[in-house]
């Protein structure tokens, strides 16, 4: 699928969202690249195989109660 050089990474490589943007659609949450991956904001992927990968965004740190300070 790429045409230029150097090439970009396949899709099933583990650097796939190294490839170029060939088309973004920031309206709706994804880009596509030029190895044929659809990648979401969310940081979530479909490759041209039809396989989904989950996004992987750090999850939000749990929120804590901190103890009062007493004298």
């Amino acid at each position: 699928m790429c045409g230029h050089r150097p090439e970009c990474p396949p899709a099933d490589a583990a650097d796939r969202e190294a490839a170029r943007v060939r088309r973004c659609h920031p309206e709706i949450g994804y880009s596509e690249l030029c190895n044929g991956v659809l990648l979401f904001e969310d940081t979530g992927c479909f490759l041209p195989s039809d396989k989904a990968i989950g996004p992987r965004r750090p999850l939000p740190l749990a929120a804590t109660p901190r103890k009062a300070v007493t004298s």
